[in-house]
């Protein structure tokens, strides 16, 4: 199974250099808010079938929200959300033109080989 995370700031149409693995490995959770400075964040994991290196089609994607506090080393993750009414309103019309565009150039094939109701989900609204 190939598998890709896009780790954007909650508004900003790029991704970080940063996965969500990679961020939020060594953070603590945190119980409540009060008195954090929070970051928010959007999560985006896309699934497809065949190797890890290239895809032959994309098959799922999942989204989530989460909030970091830097200075604290403390966040909140929310559960992935799959269904694809939640992604279309998760996700900011940039975010959807750079998944897009990224899926499209990084393996065209597979791509062209993806369900309807997947690439639906980066389709501007």
């Amino acid at each position: 199974m190939w598998k890709k995370n896009f780790l954007f700031r909650a508004t900003e149409p790029t991704p970080m250099t940063q996965s969500e693995n990679e961020l939020f490995h060594d953070i603590e959770l945190a119980m409540d808010s009060a008195g954090l400075t929070l970051d928010r964040f959007l999560s985006v994991w896309v699934q497809g079938e065949g190797g890890e290196d290239k895809p032959s089609m994309f098959t799922n994607v999942y989204v989530r929200t989460a909030a970091l506090d830097v200075a604290k080393q403390v966040a909140f993750l929310q559960p992935l959300q799959g269904r694809s009414h939640q992604i279309k309103q998760m996700l900011a019309p940039g975010q959807k033109e750079f998944l897009q565009q990224w899926l499209k150039n990084h393996a065209p094939q597979a791509w062209e080989s993806t369900e309807d109701h997947v690439r639906d989900l980066f389709e501007p609204e």
